[in-house]
């Protein structure tokens, strides 16, 4: 049996070090100073990039497929998919520093979740490595001003935000390092809850300890293994679950809010058939908006890897 390596094992091509020189960089030249700068680096990265341009090329042909053309990807698209992977990290700073304000922001939600933000009501939030999350931000300095809590599942996230937090200590958004979802992460999201915070997490990556814990569902025309904890997770803290997508337009960004439950309630019987059937209906939305917006996939892995087969941290 051929055995490949989970996202959590890939080795990330930064350090602590080099995102503060990167930092440090984009204030002294500016966006796009750094960005001219910055494109020779992008296509030694992926010329370079093994695993990672292979799961580019992927991704961008399934897409095209889906899409009915006939033409596979090549470098100019692997590249400009790696290239705004970069761009992706001056809109985090842009973000963080408020640079991105909230007129920038297009705003798409309904009337319940309008009134749960004027209640101050806490919910949860599936997102996805589409887009760029850190833009929901943006709620936490708005009208409503509420706080965030984000679940990270890489100690290189939990690092990169604590560089943000240092040049704008004042975002109330409060990043969270989980394995695993468990019986004490629930208590404690469920406290924030309770108290009218905002919880997120990425319904697109597998668990980083636990094989098995997945429901294959079709995206982009072929079956992938999907996490069932953030469902788990939303009908333990008993809250309003909504998914989330914020995706760029031009300099613009679209922040999507789709109401799933006002309360996620799993019968003992129907378990797994409940679960299996929102993870179809995430997929399917995930794929909506990365046909509309191929570019801004994050994920440099090969995302349809069968779940069994994929080595994990120890």
């Amino acid at each position: 049996m051929t055995t490949t390596v989970h996202w959590s094992k890939m080795q990330e091509r930064g350090t602590y070090l080099g995102m503060k020189t990167l930092l440090f960089c984009y204030r002294i030249l500016g966006r796009t100073g750094l960005s001219i700068i910055l494109y020779p680096v992008i296509v030694y990265l992926y010329f370079t990039g093994g695993e990672s341009k292979k799961a580019s090329l992927n991704y961008l042909g399934k897409v095209a497929k889906r899409k009915g053309s006939s033409k596979q990807p090549g470098h100019r698209e692997g590249i400009k998919h790696f290239y705004t992977f970069a761009q992706g990290a001056f809109d985090k700073i842009d973000a963080w520093t408020g640079k991105i304000t909230i007129d920038q922001v297009q705003y798409s939600y309904d009337e319940k979740f309008k009134k749960l933000l004027e209640d101050n009501k806490g919910a949860v939030f599936i997102g996805s490595h589409l887009g760029n999350l850190e833009v929901c931000r943006t709620l936490s300095v708005g009208k409503y001003k509420t706080r965030i809590n984000v679940l990270v599942f890489t100690h290189h996230a939990i690092e990169f935000n604590k560089i943000m937090q240092k040049i704008n200590p004042n975002v109330n958004v409060n990043f969270i390092q989980v394995s695993d979802v468990g019986v004490d992460l629930a208590i404690l999201l469920k406290q924030r809850v309770e108290a009218g915070e905002k919880v997120v997490i990425v319904g697109d990556r597998t668990s980083t300890t636990s094989p098995g814990r997945v429901v294959y569902a079709d995206f982009l025309g072929q079956q992938a293994p999907f996490s069932q904890g953030p469902f788990i997770l939303a009908s333990l803290l008993e809250c309003p679950v909504y998914y989330l997508f914020c995706l760029k337009d031009g300099n613009k960004y679209r922040l999507i809010f789709e109401h799933v439950s006002d309360k996620l309630k799993f019968a003992r019987k129907t378990r797994q058939a409940d679960i299996g059937e929102l993870i179809n209906q995430y997929a399917q939305r995930l794929e909506h908006f990365c046909l509309q917006y191929p570019y801004q996939w994050f994920n440099f892995f090969d995302f349809w890897q069968e779940d069994h087969k994929v080595e994990r941290k120890k």
